[in-house]
């Protein structure tokens, strides 16, 4: 039987990039759900093998704004005490430690662009380790506590908690892995007034892009595959 990922989706320019052809080469037929249009149910939520939430210029604290942002967090909660194989990027990775009761709040400052990260020991033995020194793609203002009973993976200076598991099925990434480099110029016009609010040239990501985007797709796409290569059946 064929298995079946739905991809919650926020923004169009945040799009699953790399993570889509590594989903059809492992089988799995893919849904994406636009959740401003189409909110994502828990019987949904629940009936796929896989689910991944994206990333998104909102957080946490606009959920009453965006009452869609209720409906996830319902899902995802769901989801997540179910030991559902779960995997969630910037946005979505907040999102997800909410759910499990941590607390999601905004920095008031940006970290935006390319930059290493520090792995924790447990990171080094989770499938993060595949990154090494590569530098990945921040773009957030949010941060999240570390959920009572998962494991904190990463760290950069500013953001001390970068990347959680709970468990080998529930992944939360507040970076970006899936990013294709190609695409960077989506990333660029749709967060244009963002970039000059922090004073941060499109030539500079353009630039890194061209550094650290091949290395990243590689990276990226072995934590992924080894990711899903542990998930545990339910």
């Amino acid at each position: 039987m064929t298995a079946h990922a739905i991809i919650l989706q926020h923004v169009l320019a945040e799009d699953a990039g790399l993570l889509t052809p590594i989903l059809h080469d492992y089988g799995y037929t893919v849904t994406m759900i636009e959740t401003p249009i189409h909110s994502v149910t828990t019987t949904q939520a629940l009936d796929a093998d896989l689910l991944i939430a994206l990333g998104g210029p909102i957080g946490v604290e606009d959920r009453d704004l965006h009452p869609y942002l209720h409906d996830e967090l319902d899902a995802l909660g769901t989801r997540m005490a179910d030991n559902a194989p779960t995997l969630g990027i910037c946005l979505g990775a907040q999102l997800m430690a909410h759910a499990l009761g941590a607390d999601v709040t905004s920095t008031g400052r940006a970290e935006i662009g390319y930059g290493p990260l520090t792995l924790t020991p447990e990171g080094h033995h989770s499938p993060l380790a595949a990154l090494g020194d590569t530098p990945v793609l921040h773009w957030h203002g949010d941060q999240f506590a570390i959920p009572t009973g998962a494991t904190r993976l990463a760290e950069t200076p500013g953001y001390p908690n970068q990347a959680f598991a709970h468990g080998p099925n529930i992944l939360a990434l507040q970076f970006h892995l899936e990013v294709d480099p190609t695409t960077i110029e989506r990333w660029i016009i749709s967060n244009a007034n963002e970039l000059a609010l922090h004073s941060i040239h499109p030539t500079t990501l353009r630039r890194d892009a061209a550094s650290h985007g091949a290395a990243l797709a590689t990276a990226g796409t072995q934590v992924f595959t080894t990711w899903l290569d542990g998930l545990v059946t339910r």
